[in-house]
């Protein structure tokens, strides 16, 4: 048997799978026995996707277990996993439930199917004990996703990204953070032109991750930070920031617009503007270092044909006074924008270097914001009851 696995391949060979192939998608961090899986569908591969890391009952699920949003959003969530395979041609999607949900939850014709773990014990990549003392920490929830970066990055590329400025979070401030593991479903509104790349809906999303939001608040976290490394995701995590603040007030919840937007940017860069952008210079450089098994330089290409205007133009964000949503192919054939050719994993690593310490410079600014709007509001007199 062999294992696909999805989010590792580049959008065209997705476009090459066949769509009988069954695709699995794992619902908790610990590793299922995917021989006995394949055995049970009488398949000699599987596609393997991205793991559902939290959101739904987990026993012995680590930190994560206590992350648990309500029945309907949850199957809203799973409906929006699927949705988009469903719509590429695959006919068989799957989710592996060792945790016994579709008998606690009810969740009847949405794919779930029974699995066994292949070892006792703790997740093996990341959703370990809950901290005490969250109420001293800043919560980070890391959003990445399962997209399409060219013909050279595999659909993960977001995903690694942020995981890794998420593992260099905690080597520099753990006493500080609780990072929560990277979410690797986000938000697109290209899937039809590029195949492999998924969508989870913007409203779907959107409320996710609020009742996610509300669940850390009430088990005692007052500082949240959203790190993003999809820029598909950013609008929806906006609106969640503003949803949260109104309706948590105890709690300082805030978000950013993608990572690695400081002076490194321009310091360390080989492109003219508009080099960067999407499957580019940068992301290129960052999957170069991290994991650069999974890049094809041979097939990087350079696309900076973008229609730009005095007000709308793109490199790594939409520049200008203009936001607008246009088809992608209008602008590139292969799926990027920028120039990927001149990316190296030594630019990657002062990249991720330069991510961290912005990272860590929000915390900070988290933490005293959070201290100064509570003294404020302890010096202000009580507003009467009406």
């Amino acid at each position: 048997m062999s294992i696909i696995r999805y989010d590792e391949l580049t959008w065209p060979e997705v476009g090459r799978l066949p769509r009988q192939l069954p695709l699995v998608i794992p619902l908790g961090l610990r590793p299922y026995l995917l021989d006995g899986v394949a055995h049970s569908l009488r398949a000699s591969d599987l596609g393997l996707l991205p793991a559902i890391p939290y959101g739904f009952p987990q026993p012995d699920g680590g930190g994560v277990a206590r992350l648990e949003v309500g029945r309907g959003v949850f199957r809203r969530v799973l409906h929006g996993a699927v949705s988009r395979l469903a719509r590429q041609g695959f006919e068989r999607v799957l989710f592996l439930d060792g945790h016994g949900l579709a008998r606690r939850w009810g969740l009847n014709g949405m794919g779930l199917r029974s699995a066994r773990f292949s070892e006792p014990g703790e997740p093996a990549n990341g959703g370990g004990g809950w901290p005490e003392d969250i109420a001293e920490r800043v919560a980070i929830v890391s959003a990445g996703h399962t997209e399409q970066h060219g013909h050279h990055l595999p659909l993960s590329t977001d995903t690694l990204i942020v995981e890794a400025i998420s593992k260099g979070i905690v080597e520099r401030a753990s006493d500080r953070v609780f990072c929560l593991p990277v979410w690797p479903y986000g938000v697109s509104t290209h899937t039809d032109e590029f195949p492999g790349t998924l969508n989870l809906g913007g409203r779907v999303f959107e409320d996710f991750f609020l009742a996610i939001v509300g669940r850390l608040v009430q088990l005692g976290a007052r500082r949240i930070l959203f790190s993003n490394g999809h820029g598909g995701n950013h609008s929806f995590l906006v609106n969640v920031v503003k949803f949260a603040g109104e309706r948590w007030p105890q709690a300082f919840v805030a978000t950013e617009w993608l990572h690695t937007t400081g002076p490194s940017l321009a310091r360390h860069r080989q492109s003219p503007p508009g080099g960067m952008g999407h499957g580019c210079e940068l992301e290129t450089s960052y999957v170069l270092h991290l994991r650069e098994d999974l890049v094809h330089m041979d097939r990087a290409t350079t696309e900076m044909d973008f229609i730009s205007t005095a007000d709308y133009s793109m490199d790594w964000i939409e520049n200008g006074r203009l936001i607008a949503n246009p088809p992608w192919s209008d602008d590139t054939s292969s799926g990027i924008y920028g120039d990927a050719t001149v990316a190296t994993a030594s630019k990657g690593k002062l990249w991720l270097e330069a991510a961290i310490d912005e990272k860590i410079a929000l915390i900070d600014q988290i933490f005293e914001q959070h201290q100064r709007r509570m003294a404020r509001r302890s010096e202000r007199p009580s507003r009467p009851t009406p």
